[in-house]
């Protein structure tokens, strides 16, 4: 059930999805202050998200392509029907079914994918063929990964000609996803971006010295959202973990924690605590623990679907029953796709609740 609009924090039925709306504004200020006399942009990633509305609210503050990237059909569906009409897919698109769902997007919206191979890239032209349209492509480099992209400048080159031949798809640039490990300094950061974002931009040259323009670099992520802003020849970011954060992304300071369960202590026992966020609230695998906010030496002894057990000191930390709690996501777009909507607060009153259309949307 939905709490009433201007409700308190301390009144909302737990668990809960809540968006801190002024952490979230914060977010998009970076973002849009960082880009604002740049080249590089912002294209938020919707599979961390998945709600056009809090999207939407990027592209208003600035800094951005004016459109964002989804990792499925069924997500790209959900942003056109809510207004958002540039989406890159950064999956490939294989089956049949789907790139022609694709290409009735594209009538009305300006739809890019990902490629990797030249049967999928033939398959992508014969299909846009036959239903009348044109599809943007984009070479996708693994640089880190070790899943989809090529692995050579040599092979892009080739799908760059081929695409550049095919009718009904026009060649556009290249694209990379990459992360980093553990918990990054800005040393770190700035040396591993920079290597995976020149793999990528190695591709980009050996394509132009070829004599095809390439119109866009896709590459980086939340980690070198301030890396690839420095290096020439990047045209946008795949952002998606900064607008809500999450607590191994922690190391990112320029960021707040807007997104967070609340959840609520149903027992305490001596020095160990029940409470009502389970892994039906915040989704798995786990890489780590959630943490709870403001009270990071707390210990998560069990999970189960529907409650946790957590382990505190009793002479530090004042938790009882009743006790309301906010949890931080060791992964986001996992916790997110567990809900229906967020419960947007500002200085802990209800300001509205955004539905979560994209979640669930693997077909």
């Amino acid at each position: 059930m939905y709490p009433q609009l201007g409700s308190h924090i301390e009144n909302i039925e737990t668990p809960a999805l809540i968006i801190d709306i002024e952490r979230l504004d914060h977010n998009y200020s970076v973002v849009s202050d960082m880009y604002a006399e740049t080249e590089c942009k912002m294209r938020q990633h919707a599979k961390n998200i998945k709600s056009p509305v809090v999207l939407q609210r990027q592209i208003d503050r600035g800094g951005t392509v004016g459109g964002v990237c989804v990792a499925k059909v069924a997500e790209a569906e959900v942003m056109v029907q809510s207004g958002i009409r540039d989406i890159l897919v950064t999956s490939e698109v294989v089956d049949q079914g789907k790139l022609s769902r694709l290409c009735s997007l594209a009538k009305i919206a300006d739809i890019k994918l990902c490629i990797d191979n030249e049967e999928n890239l033939s398959l992508i032209s014969k299909t846009a063929a036959s239903s009348g349209v044109n599809l943007g492509v984009l070479i996708e480099v693994d640089t880190s990964m070790g899943r989809a992209g090529i692995r050579t400048a040599e092979q892009g080159v080739r799908l760059a000609e081929l695409a550049e031949e095919l009718p009904s798809v026009e060649f556009l640039g290249v694209m990379s996803h990459q992360t980093v490990e553990g918990w990054a300094d800005r040393e770190v950061r700035f040396t591993e971006g920079k290597k995976f974002i020149e793999q990528c931009l190695d591709v980009k040259r050996a394509i132009e010295e070829a004599g095809i323009e390439v119109k866009i670099v896709s590459s980086g992520e939340t980690f070198t959202i301030d890396v690839a802003a420095e290096i020439p020849g990047v045209t946008e970011v795949e952002g998606g973990t900064y607008a809500l954060m999450s607590a191994p992304t922690g190391y990112m300071d320029d960021f707040e924690m807007a997104g967070k369960i609340l959840t609520t202590v149903i027992d305490v026992r001596d020095d160990v605590a029940f409470i009502d966020a389970g892994i039906q609230c915040l989704g798995g695998p786990f890489k780590v623990a959630p943490v709870i906010e403001g009270m990071e030496d707390i210990e998560f002894i069990k999970m189960e679907s529907s409650h946790s057990v957590i382990k505190f000191d009793p002479l530090k930390v004042p938790i009882q029953k009743g006790t309301k709690l906010h949890l931080l996501s060791s992964q986001q777009d996992i916790m997110v796709n567990r809900w229906d909507s967020f419960i947007a607060i500002r200085d802990d009153l209800v300001e509205a609740v955004w539905d979560i259309p994209a979640r669930g949307c693997h077909h």
